[in-house]
């Protein structure tokens, strides 16, 4: 039922706009729109298009113990990163599985700010609280008092920019996973719009491609909404739903926590740069919460990215289960997903973006995501996915859509 469910500050909006609506993650959250699926997934590869995020949480961690209780508490090395940066990890339990994952925000050595799933906040409070006794930290969830929205694409600097006040400042030299703002809106260096409203501008997202995560009050996120998209008209920026950002997500081969990663071993995946692994070697630079247990596995799985020989898919799950090419059963499929934007050409992925593409090669979409199997497998490995009687053929790869932009230096897109 609806009313049981949570909505963003912009739910109206979506509703009255003729999204087509779900539950996802205990929010009414729209889907698509009147433009599809693929249009909007399209959008984002070819110039922009936006994003409702404010179904996501985020915690407040601040005190001079911050640093040590996070370090522990997350995968990745929190108290060496400089402020004014974010890093992307996990949360994990006693036995390395994963309870979340999310990106820490640095503001200063005893200040940082975590983003986690939706409805995780209240989970991850809770998670870190019950490790701070005899710390001296502080730790608010602050579900309800943040919103969040996304602009990515090649398009979205020259979309937000102007409506950044000091937007030289603000954007000069912003490398990937950095951000400028504040949670204290008096701070000195706090980031404003142009009417003066603070916000929060991370050069961060959910889809590979260059882009924008901007954090505002609630009361003051549609407003912004709106004048996104009276920017982003003359580009094309359209809204977009979570399937375009289910799909984008799979092709930029990041995973979906709680379906990708979740009550099972963090580790064997393609995310292994989320673990402090020393070079070389398997083990770790540090001690962290369920480290150990990730080392010692009696019965390790072992989860890879796949891209399909067409746009056909299959379901996710249960149901979807992975054959070799002998026959026999060896997994579950844990995304599948259509990346609009890639196919195949001459035995390599190739993407719209792709440089001197040849005009004759035409970009049709290919089934991809990730599948856990129960042994070790190798690259190119070619592997049958079924789900009752459909059956697609899929292959393993060590990255799904190529030539995106997230990385670029961002004087390309000025």
């Amino acid at each position: 039922m609806i009313d049981n469910l949570k909505k963003t500050p912009l739910n109206a909006w979506h509703r009255n706009a003729g999204a087509n609506m779900a539950d996802f993650g205990g929010f009414d959250m729209p889907l698509w729109y009147d433009t599809g699926v693929k249009n909007e997934h399209l959008a984002v590869l070819k110039s922009a298009g936006m994003f409702d995020t404010s179904h996501m949480d985020c915690v407040r961690v601040q005190g001079k113990d911050a640093p040590a209780l996070l370090d522990f508490c997350f995968t990745r090395q929190i108290s060496d990163l400089s402020s004014g940066r974010c890093i992307y990890g996990a949360f994990l339990d006693a036995k390395g599985h994963c309870i979340d994952d999310a990106i820490i925000y640095k503001f200063s050595d005893i200040s940082f700010m975590v983003c986690v799933n939706a409805g995780m906040g209240a989970s991850i409070t809770g998670h870190l609280l019950s490790h701070s006794d005899g710390k001296s930290v502080e730790i608010k969830d602050l579900s309800d008092q943040l919103a969040k929205l996304d602009v990515q694409g090649k398009n979205a600097l020259k979309i937000v920019s102007g409506l950044i006040k000091d937007q030289e400042t603000v954007f000069d030299k912003m490398p990937y996973f950095s951000f400028k703002g504040n949670l204290d809106p008096a701070a000195p260096d706090g980031v404003t719009l142009v009417d003066g409203t603070p916000v929060i501008v991370s050069r961060t997202g959910y889809t590979g491609e260059f882009g924008f995560e901007i954090f505002i009050a609630p009361d003051n996120v549609e407003k912004l909404w709106h004048n996104l998209l009276d920017a982003g008209s003359p580009y094309g920026l359209i809204p977009c739903g979570l399937g375009a950002r289910d799909s984008l997500r799979a092709g930029a081969c990041l995973p979906l926590s709680h379906q990708d990663i979740g009550h099972f071993p963090f580790i064997n995946h393609p995310w292994e740069f989320a673990l402090p692994f020393k070079a070389g070697t398997r083990q770790f630079t540090k001690t962290f919460l369920g480290d150990k247990s990730l080392i010692n596995l009696e019965h390790p799985s072992f989860t890879y990215a796949f891209a399909g020989d067409s746009l056909r898919k299959v379901a996710a799950g249960d149901a979807g289960r992975v054959l070799t090419a002998q026959g026999e059963d060896i997994g579950m499929v844990l995304t599948c997903a259509t990346d609009m934007g890639i196919f195949w050409h001459e035995d390599q992925i190739v993407s719209i973006n792709t440089p001197d593409l040849p005009p004759d090669v035409k970009i049709k979409g290919l089934a991809c995501g990730f599948v856990m199997v129960n042994q070790p497998l190798d690259m190119g490995t070619r592997l049958t996915l079924v789900e009752g009687k459909r059956k697609i053929g899929v292959r393993l790869v060590s990255d799904i859509r190529p030539d995106r932009t997230a990385r670029l230096a961002i004087k390309n897109f000025q």
